[in-house]
């Protein structure tokens, strides 16, 4: 909590975090972690922490009362669906996914999260609940795992198409072995309405069989639309792995979401809808 000055207490927020807290002279509260436990090479040199592989979160009390807090977590592929789950799971917001670097190994990506609450223990809280879903999935495996569990669909191009139109309400156009449906969205820029044929749209390719495959796309969000996407995608047990912009300077302004499932095709498709549901 704040105190009447509207600094927030740096000794709770490190308590709460599990890690030792500092205050800065302009009132907001850091936490951090090195991660040094991966050894990582960016271009072939043995890459120093320092150098960019800090976890850190920050915090700030908020004007009418409340915090809000920011930050930026590293993560490794097979940590990236558990530290999601755990950030969801305490009421945080999931703001980008991307990569820093090219030419890393293992691979190494960077969760941005937000979020504000009533006190900062709850959100120091949520953050060390993300930090040791990592640590509990690097616990178990050293090394980084280098694909999701789960068999690999033969793909033979065959599928229930009509079953997965009526889920999805579209139709699919099969492109060789891969069945894909494409949800135009609509923005304008430079002074011209744009949209689908200009690469603004949500779309899901699927690739295997009748009975398994696996579905990959992109989902075009307003700001207002991505927590809910990314939580609808979740629950059905989607991986999401990237949360970036495509463009600059339309409006209004669009995010986009790129997953990654595995299983049933209706299953699959059952999943998508429910996330698109949440932009209707």
């Amino acid at each position: 909590m704040a105190d009447d000055s509207g600094r927030l207490d740096d000794k709770a927020i490190g308590q709460a975090a599990g890690t030792q807290a500092t205050a800065k002279p302009d009132g907001v509260v850091r936490i951090g972690w090195k991660r040094d436990d991966v050894p990582v090479t960016v271009d072939g040199m043995k890459f120093p922490p320092p150098a960019g592989l800090g976890s850190w979160a920050a915090f700030k009390a908020l004007p009418e009362g409340g915090v809000m807090v920011m930050g930026d977590t590293v993560v490794f592929e097979d940590e990236i669906t558990p530290a999601m789950d755990a950030a969801f799971a305490h009421g945080l917001d999931i703001t980008a996914l991307h990569n820093h670097f090219v030419f890393d190994r293992p691979p190494v990506y960077f969760m941005h999260i937000g979020g504000h609450g009533r006190n900062a223990e709850s959100l120091a809280e949520g953050v060390k609940a993300m930090w040791d879903a990592i640590k509990q999935v690097r616990k178990k495996h050293p090394v980084p795992q280098e694909r999701f569990p789960g068999d690999v669909p033969d793909i033979t191009g065959k599928y229930n198409t009509k079953t997965l139109e009526k889920i999805l309400d579209a139709e699919g156009s099969l492109n060789g072995q891969v069945l894909k449906f494409t949800f135009g969205r609509s923005a304008r820029m430079h002074g011209v309405e744009f949209g689908a044929s200009m690469g603004l749209s949500t779309w899901a390719a699927f690739s295997g069989n009748e009975k398994q495959a696996v579905v990959d796309g992109d989902f075009a969000m307003t700001a207002d639309e991505i927590q809910p996407v990314m939580r609808a995608l979740r629950q059905a047990g989607i991986h999401i792995v990237a949360l970036h912009n495509h463009m600059t300077g339309e409006t209004p302004s669009y995010y986009f979401l790129h997953y990654w499932g595995k299983g049933k095709p209706e299953d699959l498709a059952k999943a998508i809808r429910a996330a698109l549901e949440t932009q209707r």
